[in-house]
C-alpha cells in the first residue's frame, strides 16, 4: 500500500471502522473501570517474588483481573499473546517481517480517595463521558489503542513490524512489573509510543526521584500537649487532599482555645479545616486539592495546610516542635524546593517540581515521602546533595526509594515527526509543538520511546484526581490517532 491517495483511503476506512465499534470499545472500557485495580506492592524479598510469580497474581487479585481481562480481549480477537508470570505481558499483532513497535500502557491505577461526586469504579456513560478512576490514566487509552489495532486488523493491514500492546501492571508504584516482564520478554520495541501523557507528542521527561526524609523524636517529658499521630496522602506521586492529626493533652486541658484557633485559620485562609473530639484527644483534618506531583501548583497541599496550623501550638515534646517548625521553613506551600536546597531548573524543562505526599508521625518519629521531578540536564545526586546540605542541620536523613532517569529525544528525529504527523492529520492541530514534562511514563524503560497523548492541549488534568473521566468522542479520536500512528510505524518501507 504505497499509493498516498489509497492510504488516505484505507485510513478512512479505518477510522469509519473504529466509530462502529464506538459502542463495544466503551463497553470495554466500562468493565476494565468496574475493576478497581490499584497495585498491591510485593515483598522485596526476592523468595517472596518467586512465589508471588508461581501465584501468578504479584500484584493482588484486582489488577490481575484487569490484565486478564486484556489478555481475553486480545485472545478473542486472533491476537497472539505472552504473560510473564502475571507480573505484565503483552497482546501482538503479528508482522510479516522482523521488528516491533511498542504500544506501553498500563492498568494499575492510583488509589480513588474521597471526595468524589459518582462511584470511582462505576464505568458508567453519563452525558457522553465514560466516569470513573483510570478512564484517562490508563485503562482509557489503552482500550482506544487495542481497538486501533483491532480496527486496522479488521480492514485488512498486514503490518510489515508486529504491533506490541504491552500491558504493565505496576506503573504507578514501583515498576517491578515492567522489569520482570523486559527480562523475560523475548524481544523489545525498535521503537513505540506510551498513551500516557500529553499531545502533540513528550519528546523528554524530567528525572524523578522518591526518598523519604526521617526525623527522630526524644521521649516526652512532663506532661502537655502532644501530637501523638498524624497521617496523610494515599501516594507519593499525587498532591495529599486529605490529613488527620490527633493531638492530646496530658496535662487535662481542655481543648476551647484549639478548637477557636481551628474556626479562625479556616476563616482566615479559606481553608478546609476542622476538629472533633475523639476520646481524651482531639482530631484535627484538613481537605486539600488534589493533582499529579508532576503538576503540584495546580493542588492545594492538606499536609501543608495541618503543618501551617500546628505551627501555633506548643507541643511538649521538642522534636515534634522541631519538626513542624522545619517543614513551614523548609517546604510549606513551596513546589520547587527553594528553600530546602533544590531549586534546580534549565531551559529546556524548566523548574525542578516538589510535592511532599505522604506523611505518618507518632510521639517517636516522623517519615515524610516526597517525590519530586529534576531537570532533564541535572542529576539525582546533585539534588540529594542540597538537600542533605539542609538536612544535616537538623540531624535529620534521607532514606532513598526510587530513581527514574531522565529522557530527552530530539524533536526532528523520525519517530517524534512519525507521530506528530498522525496527531496532526486528524486533530487538525498545526499550533502545538512537542513538549518537556515532568510526568513519569514507561517510555524511560524503553529505547526511542515517548509518551503521546492521552489528554489533548487545553483539556483539565483529571488523572490522579477525583472526579476523572474522558469523553467517548476523545475515545474515538484517540484510536484513530493511534491507528494512523502504528500503522505509520509498521507498514512495510516503500
Amino acid at each position: 500500500m504505497t499509493d498516498k491517495a489509497t492510504e488516505t483511503e484505507f485510513l478512512k476506512t479505518v477510522n469509519n471502522r473504529i466509530i462502529e465499534n464506538r459502542t463495544e470499545m466503551l463497553s470495554s472500557l466500562s468493565k476494565l473501570i468496574s475493576i478497581p485495580s490499584v497495585a498491591e506492592v510485593p515483598d522485596e524479598n526476592p523468595d517472596a517474588i518467586q512465589e508471588d510469580a508461581k501465584a501468578g497474581r504479584p500484584f493482588g487479585d484486582a489488577v490481575d483481573g484487569a490484565y486478564r481481562l486484556m489478555l481475553s480481549m486480545g485472545e478473542d480477537e486472533g491476537f497472539s499473546t505472552f504473560d510473564a508470570d502475571g507480573y505484565g505481558g503483552h497482546i501482538d499483532y503479528d508482522g510479516t517481517e522482523d521488528g516491533v513497535i511498542g504500544i506501553i500502557g498500563h492498568l494499575d491505577v492510583v488509589p480513588e480517595g474521597d471526595g468524589w461526586d459518582f462511584e470511582p469504579y462505576c464505568g458508567e456513560v453519563v452525558d457522553g463521558y465514560v466516569l470513573g478512576r483510570g478512564t484517562t490514566d490508563d485503562k482509557g487509552p489503552v482500550v482506544a489503542s487495542f481497538y486501533a489495532m483491532k480496527a486496522l486488523k479488521e480492514c485488512g493491514f498486514e503490518p510489515a513490524k508486529t504491533i506490541r500492546l504491552i500491558l504493565g501492571l505496576d506503573e504507578e508504584t514501583r515498576w517491578k512489573g515492567m522489569e520482570y516482564y523486559l527480562e523475560r520478554t523475548p524481544d523489545l520495541p525498535d521503537a513505540g509510543f506510551t498513551p500516557d501523557g500529553d499531545f502533540p507528542v513528550i519528546r523528554a521527561e524530567k528525572g524523578i526521584l522518591t526518598f523519604d526524609i526521617i526525623a527522630k523524636f526524644p521521649k516526652s517529658r512532663g506532661k502537655g500537649l502532644e501530637l501523638t499521630s498524624f497521617t496523610g496522602g494515599t501516594a507519593p506521586n499525587a498532591v495529599p487532599d486529605f490529613a488527620k492529626a490527633v493531638i492530646s493533652d496530658t496535662s487535662g486541658g481542655g481543648y476551647d482555645l484549639i478548637r477557636e484557633m481551628v474556626e479562625s485559620s479556616a476563616e482566615k485562609n479559606g481553608w478546609d479545616i476542622s476538629c472533633r473530639g475523639t476520646g481524651r484527644s482531639l482530631e484535627i483534618t484538613a481537605r486539600g486539592r488534589a493533582a499529579h506531583a508532576a503538576k503540584p501548583y495546580q493542588g492545594l497541599n492538606a499536609i501543608s495546610i495541618l503543618m501551617d496550623f500546628l505551627s501555633g501550638l506548643n507541643f511538649l515534646n521538642d522534636g515534634t516542635m522541631d519538626f513542624v517548625n522545619f517543614y513551614n521553613e523548609r517546604i510549606g506551600f513551596n513546589v520547587h524546593g527553594e528553600r530546602i536546597g533544590c531549586a534546580l531548573e534549565d531551559e529546556d524543562s524548566g523548574k525542578l517540581m516538589f510535592n511532599a505526599g505522604m506523611i505518618e508521625l507518632d510521639r517517636n518519629a516522623a517519615k515524610l515521602t516526597v517525590n519530586l521531578r529534576y531537570p532533564v540536564s541535572c542529576t539525582g545526586a546533585q539534588v540529594y546533595a542540597g538537600i542533605m546540605e539542609v538536612l544535616d542541620g537538623y540531624g535529620y536523613g534521607i532514606v532513598k526509594n526510587r530513581e527514574q532517569l531522565p529522557i530527552n529525544i530530539d524533536a526532528d528525529s523520525e519517530l517524534v515527526s512519525t507521530l506528530m504527523r498522525a496527531y496532526r492529520a486528524n486533530t487538525g492541530d498545526t499550533e502545538s509543538e512537542p513538549l518537556v514534562i515532568g510526568g513519569g511514563t514507561y517510555a524511560r524503560a524503553f529505547e526511542n520511546v515517548v509518551a503521546f497523548g492521552a489528554r489533548f492541549p487545553g483539556q483539565p488534568e483529571l488523572c490522579h484526581k477525583r472526579n476523572e473521566k474522558i469523553s467517548v468522542d476523545d475515545m474515538v479520536k484517540l484510536a484513530q490517532i493511534y491507528a494512523e500512528a502504528v500503522y505509520e510505524l509498521a507498514k512495510a518501507e516503500d
